[in-house]
This record gives C-alpha cells, sequence and structure tokens, in this order.
C-alpha cells in the first residue's frame, strides 16, 4: 500500500496554506487526526483511534498492510475509545474513554472491552454495566482497570490491574490473569493497598511500589520468581525504580533509578545478586523514554526532550540501533521513536516527530527494508510554517538552575508570551509541537515557557522545591526567565503579556502582582485565584491522599494563602486581564473565575471575560478552542501594542 491511498483510507487531509497567509486559529485548535497507533502481533495490520469531525465520537481502524480493505469499527454513538493492546493477531482490547482535563483526547475511564479485528465477538471484559430490565449485566466491576502485560507466550491473554473504587481511600491492587477471547478472568497477585508493579517477562510480579502515610514511595522486589516479597536494598534503588524492562534472563532489570529524589539515572540493575551497573544519562535530568531491541529486548537508546533533545546510544552495535541512527538520518531535524514491534522484530512501527512536526507514524519492514506511511497526526501542519522552539537556561534570583523553551520565528526581540505550564508538581513543558506556543509565534511573539522549580523531569527534589512556593520562588523563576529574555535581546521589555491555564492560569495573573514593571497585560484560562477557594472547591478535596496534597503543596497558613492568591489582590493588578473559563470545570470550578471577577469589580477595574457552556478544564471542542485563540490575538492586539 502506497502513501496515497493510506491517506485515502484515512481521509482527505487540509490543504497547505499559501504563502504568507496567516494560519487559522482553527489550525491550531483541531483535535488530532489520529490518537493511536498500534501494530499486530504479526506484523499485518495497523490499529488507529481516529475522533469524528467534532470529536464527539472516536472510532477504531484497522489497515491491513497489505493493500486490504479498510475495517472501520464504531462502539456507539457519542463513545470514545482508547489504550489499544493488540492481544493476538486478530484481537485487541480496547478501554471506554472519556475527555479529561487540558488534554486533547479522551483517556480511559477503566472499563475494558475487546473485540476481534472485523468487530465480531465482542467481549466485556471489566467494567459496569447496569441491568436492561430484561437481563442481568455480565459485569458489575465498580473500579479502574488497566492492562499491564501482554503474554505472548499465551497469544490472547493478558494481565489486568483492578482497584475498587468504593472500597475505601486504600483499596487492594488485584492482578488478574484475563483471557481475552472469552472474558474467563483468574486472580494472581493481591496488594492490600494502591501499587505499581513491574513484571518479568513470564507475568511474575517482581518490582513494588506503595506509599507511606506521606505519600512517599516504598520498594520492594522478589529476587528470584520463586521469593515472597523483601524491602529493596539500598543497593539496588533508594528511592525509587521506573520506566523498567526486564532482559530474556527474567533477572536484568534496565530501569530509571533514584536513590534519595535526585533526577533518576538509568542502571541495569541484577535483581538475584542486589547489584547495579549505571548506564549512560545526562546529569540533572530525566530521560523521556527509551527504545528497546525488538519487543522483549533490552533498551539501546534513551532520549531526552526535557532540555535539549538527545539520544543516546546504549550499545552502538545493535543492530536497532543502526537501524535507529538510519531512520533519524532519513528525517533531518527530526525524533524517531519505536513504538513496536511484530513477534518476530521484523516490521516495526516508529514515529517521527519534532518541535515543528506534530508525530507522524510509519511502518519499516526490516526484510525488504521498505518504510511506510500510516498516518499524519495533523496532516494540516506545515512544519515550514512553524517556529523552532530554542532550549535555554539561566539562574533564578537564588541561583538556581532553571530551564525554558523559547519559540519564536527568527529575527529582532520580539513581543513576548509567557506560558507558564499547569500542574504545576511534576508537570514540565519538553521539546515538541505545542499548539498553544505555534499559534502565538505565528502572530508574530516569542513564547516563553519555563519550567520552574516544582516542575517534573529533574527529580522528586527538584519538585518539592516548589512546595508552598506557588506566589514566591516559583514566580521567581518566571520572572528571572522573562529578565533572561529581555536581557539576550529576545523579548521587546515593552511588550511582555502572560497566558496561562489552571496553575499557569494563577501564574499568569500572579506575575503582574509580583512583578508590575515587566507585564503589559495577563490572560488567565480556567485558572486557580484564590488558594483558600481552592482548598474548599473542586475535586482534588474528594479525597484524603487530594488533601495531604494540597496541605504539602499550598500549606495550611491561611494568611499566606490569601496572600498569595491573585483574587484577593485584585487592587496590585494595573494591568489589563482576560478570563476565560468553562462553565462545567470541576478541577477549577466558576467560583475560582467568580473570586477573581469580584475582586476586580471590587476595585472598579474591567475585566473581559470568556465563559463557555458545556466546556470543562480546558475547552474541548475545536470551535471553542478557535475562538479562544481568536480573542486573545485581539486583546493582546490592542492591549499588548507597539511602544
Amino acid at each position: 500500500m502506497n502513501k496515497a491511498s493510506i491517506w485515502a483510507l484515512l481521509g482527505a487531509f487540509a490543504c497547505a496554506q499559501a504563502g504568507a497567509q496567516t494560519i487559522p486559529a482553527l489550525d491550531f485548535a483541531k483535535h488530532p487526526e489520529v490518537y493511536e497507533v498500534a501494530l499486530s502481533p504479526d506484523g499485518k495490520h495497523v490499529a488507529l483511534t481516529v475522533p469524528n469531525a467534532d470529536g464527539t465520537e472516536t472510532e477504531l481502524r484497522i489497515i491491513p498492510l497489505d493493500g486490504g480493505k479498510l475495517q472501520v469499527l464504531r462502539f456507539g454513538k457519542q463513545n470514545h475509545v482508547s489504550d489499544i493492546v493488540w492481544t493476538d493477531n486478530e484481537r485487541i482490547v480496547l478501554a471506554r474513554a472519556r475527555n479529561m482535563p487540558l488534554r486533547p483526547r479522551p483517556y480511559s475511564t477503566g472499563q475494558l472491552f475487546s473485540t476481534n479485528l472485523d468487530g465480531s465477538d465482542q467481549e466485556s471484559l471489566f467494567g459496569y454495566f447496569r441491568d436492561n430490565g430484561r437481563s442481568t449485566a455480565k459485569r458489575k466491576d465498580e473500579g479502574f482497570a488497566d492492562v499491564v502485560k501482554v503474554l505472548d507466550k499465551e497469544p490472547g491473554k493478558v494481565l489486568v490491574s483492578f482497584s475498587c473504587w468504593d472500597c475505601g481511600e486504600d483499596p487492594d491492587t488485584v492482578i488478574y490473569k484475563v483471557d481475552t477471547a472469552t472474558g474467563n478472568r483468574q486472580e494472581v497477585e493481591r496488594i492490600d493497598k494502591p501499587a505499581g508493579l513491574i513484571f518479568d517477562n513470564t507475568g511474575r510480579a517482581r518490582i513494588k511500589t506503595t506509599l507511606d502515610a506521606n505519600d512517599e514511595p516504598v520498594l520492594a522486589y522478589r529476587p528470584t520468581a520463586d521469593n515472597a516479597w523483601k524491602a529493596m536494598p539500598k543497593s539496588l534503588a533508594g528511592y525509587t525504580v521506573s520506566a523498567a524492562t526486564f532482559g530474556s534472563d527474567d533477572n536484568t532489570l534496565y530501569a530509571e533509578v533514584s536513590d534519595a529524589g535526585e533526577a533518576a539515572k538509568m542502571y541495569k540493575l541484577d535483581l538475584a545478586a542486589g547489584t547495579r551497573a549505571p548506564l549512560p544519562s545526562l546529569p540533572d535530568a530525566e530521560l523521556s523514554y527509551y527504545d528497546t531491541e525488538g519487543r522483549d529486548g533490552p533498551p539501546f537508546a534513551v532520549t531526552y526532550v526535557a532540555t535539549k533533545p538527545s539520544v543516546q546510544y546504549l550499545d552502538g552495535a545493535s543492530e536497532y540501533a543502526k537501524l535507529h541512527a538510519g531512520l533519524m538520518k532519513s528525517f533531518p531535524g527530526e525524533l524517531v521513536t519505536f513504538n513496536s514491534f511484530s513477534r518476530d522484530g521484523n516490521v516495526v512501527l516508529f514515529q517521527v516527530w519534532s518541535d515543528r512536526h506534530p508525530p507522524a507514524f510509519y511502518v519499516y519492514n526490516r526484510s525488504s527494508k521498505n518504510a511506510q506511511l500510516v498516518a499524519e497526526s495533523m496532516s494540516w501542519i506545515k512544519p515550514a510554517q512553524m517556529a523552532p522552539v530554542r532550549p535555554v537556561s539561566f539562574q533564578s534570583v537564588d541561583g538556581t538552575a532553571i530551564n525554558a523553551f523559547y519559540t519564536a520565528q527568527p529575527g529582532s526581540a520580539k513581543p513576548l508570551i509567557v506560558l507558564p505550564h499547569g500542574g504545576p508538581h511534576g508537570v514540565s513543558d519538553v521539546w515538541g509541537f505545542d499548539p498553544d506556543a505555534q499559534f502565538f509565534a505565528s502572530r508574530g511573539y516569542g513564547v516563553l515557557q519555563v519550567n520552574y522549580r516544582g516542575s517534573g523531569m529533574r527529580g522528586r527534589n527538584f519538585e518539592k522545591s516548589g512546595y508552598r512556593e506557588w506566589g514566591g520562588k516559583m514566580q521567581d523563576d518566571i520572572a528571572a526567565g522573562v529578565k533572561w529574555a529581555i536581557d539576550n535581546k529576545l523579548a521587546d521589555p515593552h511588550r511582555i503579556c502572560t497566558f496561562g491555564a489552571s496553575y499557569g492560569g494563577y501564574a499568569a495573573l500572579m506575575q503582574p502582582i509580583r512583578f508590575p514593571e515587566l507585564y503589559r497585560c495577563a490572560v488567565g484560562y480556567v485558572g486557580v485565584y484564590d488558594l483558600v477557594v481552592m482548598k474548599k472547591e473542586g475535586d482534588i478535596d474528594d479525597t484524603k491522599s487530594g488533601r495531604r496534597y494540597m496541605d504539602r503543596a499550598l500549606g495550611t497558613d491561611e494568611a499566606l494563602l490569601i496572600a498569595n492568591s491573585p483574587a484577593r489582590n485584585a487592587a496590585k493588578i494595573k494591568v489589563p486581564v482576560f478570563l476565560a473559563q468553562g462553565a462545567i470545570d470541576r478541577r477549577v470550578p466558576m467560583a475560582q473565575f467568580n473570586a477573581m471577577k469580584d475582586g476586580f469589580a471590587a476595585n472598579g477595574v474591567k475585566v473581559e471575560t470568556m465563559v463557555a457552556p458545556g466546556e470543562g478544564h480546558g475547552f474541548y471542542k475545536p470551535e471553542t478552542r478557535a475562538d479562544l485563540y481568536t480573542r486573545v490575538e485581539k486583546f493582546l492586539q490592542e492591549n499588548n501594542g507597539q511602544k
């Protein structure tokens, strides 16, 4: 099947923008054409989750790589699916999915079902299904299920981790072996609390991570498959073990390890001996992902994108490393990621992507040395029209090293948009395609994204350094980035505004309070504006773990919460403000928007607002997102104009 015929199956794509024509806001607001791509074990088919035109439904498409007929499977009006898992050559497991806050695609609800690739013999695996009055629903699983291991030596069978929803704050973690053809399940492991498990190639759980009363990790392991759980010795790991894969001997473990909260590094662990050896790693940065030799082989390369994009080969002589390096040369300026392999290792599904190019998915046949394009995730985006993303670093006011990204078309100092990420703890901006940054860059702005302290990808200690510093050092870090951009002639000091969502919306309003001399305007999007309200309203407060998190992150001193709340300090904001809010936001409810708006009203300050009906924590409908972009663009033109 050639490139043209695959695109014919997936549907027509948008025409290229001509010349220097302004790229429509909708181009940055639209959902990807493809969410996920997965390769069948025999390497003969790829499965894709594809949204409909308005994003209200996600269907499954099965493409035969030999040029056969496209199969399109729908699972009900306004139903979404995600998490494609091939369990055999013709059997697929899917999760029922829904839209999630500030994420551009649906995510699993924890209900699993299976189907043949032609849509026949669908089987409910996990989920709660109500009686219809005439028959009894087969499944009454009140909880979240997730496929954690495909058992290649037992085709059609998988391990599923299940956690009950109504079994208290610390429900058991139960592992089942599931026959995806019949739905039959067998319990194989039960942990008496929430746990993360790492399995060897046979499906035996060998590494266990639980949390103590302070939500700190507790590590255990099985030195051999027959052993009971034992406390993890410091010779293997002191704090965390993650991103792990077993070697063929089911004893050697390749994993990211942190001993005391520092940025994790790659190690080769010998579980039986209780020893480890370091693998090449970058200082003060955590890897983003690794590529493995075939379906179950060891890692041959690690990739970093939290700073300057970098690929490090662990074994340059590996045939897979040579294949990867060759593909990298075929796509200059881009990164190549191996997604999956056929069982025999002959067919490779990989993706190509960069700061200006949303992911494109290819299949490579190692025997014929032929690569074919399967799908572009955003085919209407033309990389040549996008702006480069430049990794930068600087020192904050107290000397702390801070990483950031600057996105702009080439040229002299530009008006600047400061774009702090949400979260804030454990989240980070990375090198790659960012629709928000590219939208502003397409309008002539430079965009600064600062990974202030509290951000992820630099270890738990760096994340913790942002605790109780929402209005303090985290804001210092952002402002230090702005001053660095001014000093390096990247930003026009008289034309700087902020735009952010969730915590980013909080930071967008706190910046002109803390640093009024830097800014001309601010945009808060589904933002947190009153920390006292945050501890009482919204879904984080629904659980004990959520309340513990807020006490750690925000503190318990109400006077400090008030002092660090934009809504309680509206009189200090002397620049024009635009507020955007989803009417049904549960994470950051309307109470936050109203608190900020009322704060301005009490001080006689006019503020522009946008409340989107039917939208939650982050606008999902492309038309609503495009409308937000258009309104913000107009707001910036009026308030961040020529000096």
